[in-house]
C-alpha cells in the first residue's frame, strides 16, 4: 500500500507542475525560466497583481512543447572552461567539446539548429542545460558549438526546433 501510494504521490507531482516562490523572484524571472509570459503565469495563477511572497507556489504548466520547425532569433553566446566537467540542469556532465547547448525553456533532449545570421553557417545541438537568463541572450552554445558556426562572440542566431 505504501508502494502504491509513493507512486500515486509521483505521478501527481510529475503532472502538477510548479514553482515555489524564493526571496528575491519576481514574477518576469519566474516567467522566463519557465518559457512563458507575464501575462500567461498571472492567468494561470488567478494574480491580479505583480505581487508574490517566498514560499507561495504558482503553476507553471502544463504548457505546449515548442514543434518541429519553431523559430527564435536572437543573440547567443557560448560558455566553457568554467563549466566544463560540472553537472547540468539535466543532470549529465557539461563536456564543452560536444554540440550541447542551454535553453532557458525548451526541453532537455530538443535538437535544435543554430544559424548564425551573419556567416549562415549552422550547426545542430541538443538542449542540455538551462539558461541564458536576464532576456538579453536566447541561448548558450558549447564551445564547440560556437566554434562551428564563428560565434566566440555575441552573435545574432536563428534557432528552428528539429525533434
Amino acid at each position: 500500500m505504501r508502494l502504491f501510494l509513493l507512486g500515486l504521490l509521483l505521478c501527481a507531482s510529475a503532472l502538477a507542475q510548479t514553482y515555489t516562490v524564493q526571496k528575491g523572484d519576481t514574477l518576469f524571472r519566474i516567467a522566463r525560466a519557465h518559457g512563458l509570459s507575464v501575462a500567461e503565469l498571472k492567468r494561470l495563477n488567478g494574480l491580479t497583481t505583480d505581487h508574490i511572497y517566498p514560499g507561495q507556489v504558482l503553476r507553471i504548466g502544463p504548457k505546449a512543447m515548442p514543434q518541429k520547425g519553431f523559430l527564435q532569433e536572437g543573440l547567443a553566446v557560448w560558455y566553457g572552461p568554467g563549466f566544463h566537467g560540472k553537472r547540468t540542469a539535466s543532470g549529465e556532465v557539461y563536456d564543452q567539446h560536444a554540440l550541447t547547448a542551454a535553453h532557458p525553456s525548451l526541453p532537455f533532449g530538443t535538437r535544435v539548429r543554430v544559424t548564425n545570421l551573419q556567416n549562415s553557417k549552422s550547426v545542430v545541438v541538443r538542449i542540455n542545460d538551462r539558461g541564458p537568463f536576464g532576456g538579453k541572450y536566447i541561448i548558450d552554445l558549447s564551445y564547440a558549438a560556437a566554434k562551428a558556426i564563428g560565434a566566440l562572440s555575441a552573435t545574432r542566431v536563428r534557432l528552428e526546433v528539429l525533434e
